[in-house]
C-alpha cells in the first residue's frame, strides 16, 4: 500500500509521520510501536505469545524488505492493484493468524482484547482503532490518501468476514452462529 502511493494504511501513516520526527526507519518504528502497543493489552488482560513477538519482528523486516523490492514509480493501474490487494490481503492475513490462535500481533491483540472486553464487534473496534491511528499519523505529517480512508473503513469488516473461515476450534468447541 505504501508503494501504491494512493494512501498508506493508517499505521503506515503513523510510521511515516514519526519518520519525519525521528531518525528511525519505517520498519524500526513499526517494531517500537508494536512493543509499545503491548502496554495497551493490560486493561483487556491480553497476554503476548510467541506469535505476538514473531509478528513484531516479521512485520518490521518485511516492511523494510517490501519497500526495498517493490519499485516506487508504478503506473496508475498497478498502484490501484497494489492498494486493493493490500486491503484485502491484510484483512485476510489478520483473520488467518488470529484465527490460528498462535497469538495476535500487537495491533490485532488490541483489537481482539478490546472486542472481547466491550462485547463490540471486531469490525467496529478495528475501524475505531484505525481512525484513531490515522488521525495521529496525519497530525504528525504522514501522507493520507483515498487508500488510507478505504483501508480504515474496510480492514475491520474484511477481517470479521474472513475470521470465521480460519478460526481454530478444538474438538470440544462447537461452531456458533457468529462463526
Amino acid at each position: 500500500m505504501v508503494r501504491a502511493s494512493l494512501g498508506a494504511n493508517p499505521w503506515s501513516v503513523l510510521y511515516e509521520g514519526l519518520e519525519r520526527h525521528t531518525s528511525l526507519s519505517f520498519g524500526t518504528i513499526s517494531a517500537v510501536l508494536g512493543a509499545l502497543v503491548l502496554l495497551l493489552w493490560v486493561p483487556p488482560k491480553q497476554t503476548p505469545t510467541f506469535g505476538t513477538v514473531a509478528n513484531i519482528i516479521v512485520l518490521a523486516y518485511s516492511s523494510d524488505l517490501g519497500l526495498l523490492l517493490i519499485p516506487q514509480h508504478l503506473g496508475f493501474p498497478a498502484r490501484v492493484g497494489l492498494l486493493v490487494e493490500g486491503v484485502l490481503l491484510n484483512g485476510f492475513s489478520v483473520a488467518v493468524y488470529v484465527g490460528a490462535r498462535f497469538g495476535p500481533g500487537p495491533r490485532d491483540g488490541l483489537m481482539t482484547g478490546t472486542s472481547a472486553a466491550t462485547g463490540r464487534s471486531i469490525r467496529l473496534i478495528r475501524t475505531l482503532i484505525e481512525i484513531t491511528v490515522l488521525t495521529i499519523g496525519w497530525l504528525l505529517g504522514g501522507s493520507v490518501g483515498i487508500g488510507t480512508i478505504l483501508y480504515a473503513f474496510t480492514v475491520g469488516p474484511t477481517t470479521q468476514l474472513f475470521l470465521p473461515w480460519f478460526a481454530y476450534r478444538g474438538r470440544d468447541e462447537p461452531r456458533t452462529s457468529a462463526d
